[in-house]
């Protein structure tokens, strides 16, 4: 793990504060940026987030996906969690923290909007990051690879679906058009192109594979930071007056990653995986693909919604609490085995 990517809630933090500072400074900048708008896709984002989405979804071997028949169980558990727990449980969640026991504490008009926000955090399997986990807790890497596959296939075809029937239950209207929008745009292209250029690349060798992969990692990186300190512009008047509601939204994140990591990891224990292969299974149960969170959020509601703001809070405590995770998983791998 680069130390970039160690200290990204640091880099997120000030990024927020260089966000909320331009859009006090230069108000008529960044309302002339929202503007910037072809058929409800704002063009500066629509171009930032194919940079942040695309030199991540090149590392993912669809090719992997023979490779799920090795480990049924394991691939169950993490289908199981990801598709059947993971979003559910955070609907609940949102239903319970921001509409009642935090709702005296929001603006009242902004509440659906922060449950919109974390769905879609919590539809969003992870699709980058869980290989810098998995390497991390020493988890098998054909494993991980087959799972990302196989997510990512699954997300192209159930991510509006599921959305959908999630902020209906929870009665959210989203326009379908908008939300089938946001799918082809942040989803189905970007993963042709990405695999385009990955089997360009591969054509080459596995050596010019590798270089491209190191020079242009950090692309993404410095894409979502370009994006945050966007959506900070806008969402700093908000901020100010309500500081407290980014640790608000924090709550809810954090019970389901907590949740969902343990729950992935103990049914890997009880149909009998192997640890290196609960891991990230468990992992890959409790991060979230929130750079396509994001863009859809905005994309839904705009740069000022809850929705964007609650999925920007799943980028801030991503790494750090995720890092706990992985710590706690490899220091219980002697109670695993046992």
């Amino acid at each position: 793990m680069s130390v970039f990517e160690r200290f990204l809630t640091v880099w997120v933090f000030l990024c927020i504060v260089a966000g909320i500072a331009a859009g006090q400074m230069a108000p008529g900048l960044f309302q002339a940026v929202g503007r910037l708008e072809v058929a409800q896709v704002n063009l500066p984002v629509g171009l930032l987030i194919w940079v942040m989405i695309i030199p991540m979804l090149v590392k993912v071997d669809f090719g992997a996906l023979h490779e799920v028949k090795q480990h049924v169980r394991g691939i169950g558990v993490t289908l199981f969690v990801n598709w059947l727990v993971k979003p559910f449980s955070m609907a609940f969640l949102g239903w319970l923290f921001i509409r009642n026991l935090f709702a005296p504490m929001l603006p009242a008009e902004q509440l659906d909007s922060y449950i919109a926000g974390l769905i879609l955090l919590a539809a969003a399997p992870c699709t980058a990051m869980v290989f810098v986990w998995s390497r991390l807790s020493n988890g098998d890497p054909l494993f991980t690879l087959s799972q990302v596959a196989l997510n990512d296939t699954i997300m192209v075809f159930t991510f509006a679906p599921m959305v959908a029937f999630l902020l209906g239950i929870s009665s959210i209207s989203v326009p379908w058009d908008t939300l089938l929008t946001s799918v082809v745009l942040y989803i189905v292209i970007p993963v042709a192109l990405a695999q385009l250029w990955r089997k360009s690349l591969l054509a080459q060798s596995q050596a010019a594979f590798d270089a491209a992969m190191t020079k242009i990692g950090p692309w993404s990186i410095a894409a979502l930071l370009a994006t945050l300190v966007l959506l900070f512009a806008f969402q700093g008047e908000a901020i100010i007056r309500q500081p407290l509601v980014i640790g608000l939204l924090a709550v809810p994140i954090l019970i389901q990653v907590f949740f969902n990591s343990a729950l992935a990891y103990w049914l890997n224990k009880m149909v009998g995986e192997k640890h290196n292969v609960a891991c990230p299974s468990a992992l890959i149960g409790a991060s979230n693909f929130f750079e396509l969170a994001v863009a859809a959020a905005i994309g839904l509601f705009g740069f000022e919604s809850g929705a964007a703001l609650a999925t920007v809070v799943g980028v801030l405590i991503e790494v750090p609490v995720m890092l706990l995770v992985v710590r706690v998983v490899n220091a219980s791998k002697d109670w695993y085995e046992a």
